[in-house]
């Protein structure tokens, strides 16, 4: 009999079995570099995948070979129905997890442990007060870190994104690492990517090579830890020696990590993108309401995704706003 073709299988041999899956545009943040400065036009709710589309989209994929799913948004925890949400993935043979600002996490953790939500991302890009209410236009630090605290103590593995910006942040990556000291974390720099509306500039971006120097430059040699990274992972991944927790660079744009690339993503509206960087999208949720098969657009859309970051193969490409501004704002594809 012959072997069925794996649909999540791209046309450069790469296997994709992580999904993300937007479950809201909204959010209580308005992060600079997720959200243009004027807000984003919000779909309808109409336009939007119920729960039950949620669950149906991702039984498919799971059916083709997904085995972990991260919820995102957004901020996935503004959805009224997270509760069902949460209950009906959880049913699937799947490794759940999310992405979060933490904001009114605490209010979820007994659902979270429910339905077996071990792995939380939480987004926080500065550890000084002011700093984080600029970059987020509200007044929430201390909420987000007394969160973050309670996750870790409530058994959470909890690790923190911080998006680097150059002369804004750049001067806290030796306070970050400070935190691996005693906290259990992982705490994640990541490179400034260029969405629409994000303002975004070459000039602003903190390198993996930026990192590391500030590194050197604080740290001995021998007590800097190299950690072995795991399969398809994003992030090149470090530890002092002594250190409780570690950190890690994720070099989207300097160092991109495409050629080992497992990961598909769903917005809200039910749209598939096949990279983060990618302007085409694959309606998936239209035709679902009409009864019809989406496992051939979900194969063409695999097979359509270039080989590095959306085909912009160079930093030229990248920096050309006609490129990547036809992209979506950061919020609306899902964190």
């Amino acid at each position: 009999m012959k072997e069925s073709k794996n649909i999540l299988r791209d046309s450069h041999g790469r296997v994709h079995s992580y999904l993300r899956i937007s479950l809201t545009e909204r959010c209580n943040l308005r992060c600079t570099y997720c959200m243009p400065e004027n807000g984003v036009q919000l779909a309808p709710k109409s336009h939007l995948m119920t729960y039950e589309e949620v669950y149906d989209i991702a039984r498919l994929f799971v059916k083709h070979g997904v085995t972990k799913i991260r919820l995102t948004g957004g901020e996935p925890l503004v959805r009224k129905d997270i509760p069902v949400i949460l209950e009906k993935l959880a049913s699937l043979p799947v490794e759940l997890s999310m992405t979060s600002n933490a904001i009114t996490i605490d209010r979820f953790i007994p659902d979270l442990k429910k339905y077996g939500v071990k792995n939380l991302n939480i987004s926080l890009d500065s550890l000084d007060r002011k700093k984080f209410e600029q970059i987020t236009r509200r007044n929430q630090f201390d909420k987000v870190y007394s969160n973050i605290l309670l996750l870790i103590k409530e058994g959470f593995k909890v690790k923190v994104n911080a998006v680097l910006i150059k002369g804004f942040n750049d001067n806290e990556i030796i306070k970050f690492i400070h935190l691996t000291e005693k906290l259990p974390v992982s705490v994640r720099f990541i490179e400034f990517m260029p969405f629409d509306g994000n303002k975004w500039d070459m000039a602003k971006m903190v390198s993996y090579n930026d990192v590391m120097n500030r590194v050197h430059a604080v740290f001995q040699k021998e007590d800097l830890l190299k950690l072995s990274d795991a399969p398809h992972d994003t992030s090149k991944n470090f530890k002092i020696k002594g250190y409780i927790g570690s950190f890690a660079i994720i070099s989207s744009v300097t160092n991109p990590f495409c050629d080992s690339c497992n990961r598909l993503r769903i917005t809200a509206n039910g749209q598939l993108k096949n990279c983060l960087f990618s302007s085409s999208e694959s309606d998936l949720l239209t035709p679902l309401r009409q009864g019809k098969s989406i496992e051939g657009i979900i194969q063409k859309a695999v097979q359509a995704k270039f080989k590095i970051r959306g085909g912009m193969d160079t930093l030229k490409k990248l920096q050309d706003p006609d490129l990547h501004s036809n992209n979506r704002s950061m919020i609306s594809i899902g964190g």
